[in-house]
């Protein structure tokens, strides 16, 4: 069975103060590895007072050009750029089953096909919670994505 990507999460939406984030804990498009490599440590700041907030266990996905498949599952709280959704999964879904939800290249497909634009495509943010992903139980959830980490850490460490 499936539902909407709404139904699963939403887009969070606190703010916190630039001047209690650094290079290691602040997040945008720049700093967005391609093709689901991760993150890096940040060049700089934004010049504003405020951004948008993130938690451990928040999906930050790059909006803009989402054929770049950027896409970071938060161990810490910090702060990121506009250009970056922020999806918080609602307490019937683990978030690091949403992270493979949205890893998969079957979601960028989608939101690269749903995006406005055509020289800098934006992500519609309407679009992506229409996306559709499997209604399964949480415990079927958290054994999916412990396997699936268990893969991840095991190319992690063939990279090194």
């Amino acid at each position: 069975m499936m539902q909407k990507l709404s139904d699963v999460c939403a887009f969070a939406d606190e703010r916190v103060s630039v001047s209690s984030l650094d290079s290691d804990n602040y997040i945008s498009t720049e700093n967005m590895l391609p093709n689901k490599e991760g993150v890096t440590r940040s060049a700089g700041l934004p010049n504003v007072p405020q951004t948008q907030a993130y938690q451990p266990g928040d999906v930050l996905v790059s909006n803009i050009r989402p054929y770049f498949r950027k896409i970071w599952l938060a161990n810490c709280k910090g702060g990121c750029s506009n250009d970056v959704l922020v999806l918080r999964a609602n307490q019937q879904v683990d978030s690091a089953f949403l992270y493979y939800l949205l890893s998969d290249d079957n979601f960028f497909d989608y939101a690269t096909a749903t995006a406005k634009g055509t020289k800098m495509p934006r992500g519609d943010k309407s679009a992506i919670m229409r996306y559709e992903v499997p209604d399964l139980p949480l415990d079927v959830q958290k054994k999916i994505a412990a396997t699936l980490s268990c893969l991840d850490d095991k190319i992690a460490l063939n990279t090194r």
